[in-house]
């Protein structure tokens, strides 16, 4: 029901804006300041709104910044948002055939709920306040035909948005109505028994307001799967049919008149679990996971003065999490087990941000969340058995944050800033970073960065009990200091490369480990230290050629016992490129990447492997329709993913060659 009135009261907001003028075309100016303005090479170069959470060009933002656009995702077939961090220097994706899992810089825990990396959609921070969960993969919220750009913000980044950002910052940039200006409608199909639709309409109007709404649905049988841990008569031989389904549904509203700007979300998802996972009866169609997501956000922004600019936002939250696992051939229970976890909240944010001449920018921020329900519960369905009791929670926090950039000449300039935030549930945590940025001799930076983060243990770690499971309410919060060199050199205005090093340590790590009593609890036990080097280079020729070319190097340790972390691959090298076969609307787009061999949870090692996506883009009539067609692994290499010690299995198998076919029109 609620959904229903959602999506009614966003047509009818659609409708009104439609019906109170004209359609307009033009984008409005967009105004920016920045260091080196005197050349037209810098004219050209790309701006990010996250990394100080105003616009600032990409070579003065205090981090590593990588953009990827609309025309990226469309170019090279990216399905989710886990496809396109697959494609990004340092970041790979683990999937264990319900979620996607993101690493980064070699630390990316197998099945961890993405509680490292903070994921904003259009600066509205989007993890869960249960699990502290980021979605990245087909349970991702927005679809991914509705974004305009991503900026992924690499290193510690609670200096302003607090909590979670301990490796990266991903802010999801969607189209306005202007990107549309029509309706649009899109299918696809693919392999595995995929097929998708989406239904979209956008404008801008004369009297001032902009609209955007969607509506998408998702729909996948998925593969027969073997595992040969369960081959025996008792367990089909370890065949797994019908148990791999994936079937989403999508709708967004962004709604903007002046300075105040709406924008709300929901998503229903719900995934079939064919690997067995959690002792689960195999090749059972009732394992599934279902995830339910929304959210709703009103953001003010207005210019008061030549020199200062006010943001205030007020937002709320909804995520609901239910996970069915099939226990009918345990002779001791013969029952289905439901998980439950219930979050909702709400927050705001007021920032300011001022100009004191020429030399400084300043930053002055406040945040509030507010946690009005963070609940959970376990229990065996028919025949009725308590595992977990109901265990509800509430709790908040509140922030305050100042960044001031000081420009001390043409070609140097600092940015320091600082964040504390005071949580009901611990107490509080101050957190700097500092960022020295130089331009040198033709065309150069080089910044030098330190900031320090953290990621506060959430619900589900702090309060999870059950027959097998202690709750651990004293846990403290995980701490990383993070050190960085960069240097960036244009060379000409078709050629960009970049070089880093990086050293970071985190202690504090909240870890599951068995206990005295024989159960497994939470606890502040491991410290990690990493140290790697990052290159890349980004090159634009002459008739539409673009390139990307990156390789990563990196060693991640358990600092107990030196060895290094489970699925933390020493090498990584990624390919992306794309040339116009018919003009400007045929484009061919090729992806090359390889991921080093990682350690499984077992002590054993996956071996590395390479693997190329192609696909074929084009656009006719006018650029009113779409068709693109991509094949995935196309040499159809066979790898797995490690997983956690939750699996019978060390290592999922994932998909072997697959392909996609998609239409689209605009009218």
């Amino acid at each position: 029901m609620g959904k229903r009135v959602l999506v009614i009261v966003c047509l009818s907001m659609v409708l009104l804006g439609a019906s109170a003028g004209n359609s307009l075309s033009e984008p409005p100016p967009v105004m920016t300041a920045s260091l080196g303005d005197e050349t037209l090479l810098f004219q050209e170069i790309p701006t990010v709104t996250g990394a100080s959470k105003y616009e600032q060009k990409v070579i003065e933002a205090p981090s590593a910044v990588t953009i990827v656009t609309a025309a990226d995702i469309s170019r090279h077939g990216y399905r989710t948002l886990a496809d396109l961090l697959r494609s990004v220097r340092g970041f790979y994706v683990t999937y264990d055939r319900n979620y996607s899992y993101v690493g980064v810089r070699g630390f990316g825990r197998p099945s961890d709920y993405n509680t490292r990396v903070l994921l904003l959609f259009d600066g509205h921070r989007a993890n869960d306040n249960v699990y502290d969960g980021a979605y990245f993969g087909t349970e991702s919220i927005i679809d991914i035909d509705l974004i305009d750009r991503v900026e992924i913000i690499r290193g510690p980044g609670s200096s302003l948005y607090g909590s979670n950002a301990l490796f990266a910052v991903v802010n999801v940039i969607a189209k306005r109505g202007r990107d549309l200006k029509s309706a649009e409608l899109a299918a696809e199909a693919g392999s595995q028994g995929t097929a998708k639709g989406r239904a979209s309409y956008g404008d801008r109007f004369s009297n001032g307001v902009e609209a955007l709404i969607s509506a998408s649905a998702y729909d996948s049988t998925g593969q027969r799967l073997y595992y040969p841990e369960y081959d025996s008569p008792a367990t089909n031989n370890g065949v797994t049919e019908r148990t791999d389904y994936d079937r989403t549904e999508n709708y967004y509203l962004k709604l903007s008149h002046h300075d105040l700007t709406f924008s709300g979300a929901y998503l229903a998802r719900t995934k079939g679990i064919p690997t067995g996972a959690f002792g689960t009866d195999f090749n059972e169609q009732q394992n599934k996971t279902r995830d339910e997501r929304a959210y709703a956000d009103l953001k003010f922004e207005r210019s008061l003065s030549s020199i200062t600019d006010i943001t205030a936002r007020l937002y709320y939250d909804r995520y609901r999490y239910e996970g069915d696992y099939a226990y009918f051939q345990d002779p001791f229970t013969s029952a289905l087990n439901k998980d439950l976890g219930s979050g909702d909240w709400w927050g705001s944010e007021l920032r300011l941000i001022r100009k004191a001449g020429d030399l400084h920018r300043l930053i002055f921020g406040a945040e509030y969340q507010g946690n009005l329900r963070q609940d959970q519960e376990s229990f065996y369905a028919d025949p009725y058995g308590s595992i977990m009791p109901k265990d509800e929670r509430r709790s908040s926090v509140a922030a305050a944050y100042v960044q001031d950039e000081i420009t001390f000449s043409s070609s140097l300039l600092l940015n320091a800033g600082v964040r504390y935030d005071r949580y009901s549930t611990f107490g509080g945590t101050t957190n700097p970073r500092l960022a020295l940025i130089c331009n040198t001799v033709g065309k150069g930076t080089v910044k030098a960065l330190y900031g320090s983060a953290f990621r506060t243990p959430n619900a589900f770690e702090l309060y999870w009990q059950s027959t097998t499971t202690d709750a651990n309410p004293d846990l403290k919060p995980e701490q990383v200091r993070t050190y960085e060199l960069i240097y960036e050199q244009y060379l000409g205005d078709r050629l960009h490369g970049s070089l880093s090093g990086y050293y970071y340590r985190i202690n504090d790590l909240i870890t599951q480990v068995t206990v005295a009593s024989g159960n497994t609890m939470f606890e502040n036990i491991d410290s990690v230290a990493a140290r790697g080097g990052e290159v890349e280079l980004d090159a634009k020729w002459r008739g539409g050629i673009e390139g990307r070319l990156s390789f990563a190097l990196q060693r991640a340790e358990d600092q107990r016992t030196g060895q290094p972390l489970t699925n933390s691959p020493a090498q990584m090298a990624k390919l992306a490129v794309t040339a116009p076969l018919v003009a400007d609307r045929v484009f061919a787009g090729i992806d090359e990447q390889y991921l080093g061999r990682r350690r499984t949870e077992a002590g054993n090692f996956t071996p590395g492997f390479g693997i190329t996506n192609i696909t074929v883009y084009g656009q006719t009539l006018r650029k009113r329709f779409e068709v693109s067609a991509s094949v995935y692994n196309l040499f159809d290499r066979r790898f797995g993913d490690p997983v956690s010690r939750d699996f019978l299995q060390d290592t999922i198998l994932q998909d072997g060659r697959s392909f996609r076919v998609k239409l689209g029109c605009a009218f």
